[in-house]
Parts: structure tokens; C-alpha cells; sequence
């Protein structure tokens, strides 16, 4: 297992995989260093998008694992990574959401995330903020 910075070689993968960013954006992510990959040998097999909240929290926009790869324990060590990193950025907290009908919301808090608030949309279902002290 290998967790890396994604790549301008990673862009065709997580282009056609990341449903949930516009191209350009996605560019940019990458010249950011926004984007961590986890690999198996060669083959790709998940990445972690992220952003800053309020231009000064790191937020976890995405964490994806392949079909196939899941209940691996990929997910947690490519979060894992990413607290790191921003630990030793010193950032005392990252941030991350989740939709209420998704699974993702018990796996954030077992992973020590707690509720921190939430957004309703018209027509969502209602979004859960949470946080994560790093430690620092």
C-alpha cells in the first residue's frame, strides 16, 4: 500500500472516477496538492480530495475507495495520512461532511469526528458537519 500526493499523471483516473468535482477544479486540486492517492502496487485504488473551510481549515471534500477495495481499511489509513499531514501543518482541527442517509457519518465517528453542525438544502437530505481535534 502506498498514499501519495496525487499527480498531473493521476488527472485522466480521477477524472473519469470523481463524479463530484468539474474538470478545472480538479486541476487545480492537483497543482494544490489537495489530493492524496492510495494505491495497491500499481494500481489505484482510492484517492482523498480536500480543501480549506473558511480559508483555514482543512476539510475533507471527498473520500473515495473503489468497488472492491472497501472494508479493506483503505479509507481509514488514506485519513489517517491526511490528519497527519495536517498536524504537522499545524492545523488543531480538520473538518468533514456527510449527507444523514449515508453510511459515511458512523465511520467518521468512529474514527473520533464529532458532530459539529449541519446544513439543510431544499431538497437534500439534511448534511452533518463534523470535526476532529489533530492533537497539535
Amino acid at each position: 500500500m502506498d498514499i501519495r500526493a496525487a499527480s498531473a499523471e493521476d488527472y485522466t483516473f480521477l477524472l473519469e472516477n470523481d463524479r463530484h468535482i468539474r474538470p478545472g477544479e480538479l486541476r487545480l486540486s492537483l497543482e494544490q496538492g489537495r489530493v492524496l492517492l492510495i494505491r495497491r502496487g500499481a494500481e489505484r485504488i482510492g484517492w482523498l480530495r480536500w480543501n480549506l473551510f473558511w480559508d483555514n481549515t482543512p476539510f475533507m471534500n471527498l473520500l473515495y475507495i473503489l468497488e472492491g477495495h472497501r472494508k479493506e481499511g483503505f479509507g481509514g489509513q488514506l485519513m489517517a495520512c491526511w490528519e497527519r499531514q495536517m498536524r504537522a501543518a499545524g492545523h488543531k482541527l480538520v473538518m468533514t461532511s456527510t449527507r444523514s442517509d449515508e453510511q459515511a457519518q458512523h465511520f467518521y465517528r468512529k474514527a473520533g469526528y464529532v458532530d459539529c453542525g449541519s446544513l439543510l438544502l431544499p431538497g437534500e437530505p439534511l448534511e452533518i458537519l463534523f470535526r476532529k481535534d489533530t492533537g497539535t
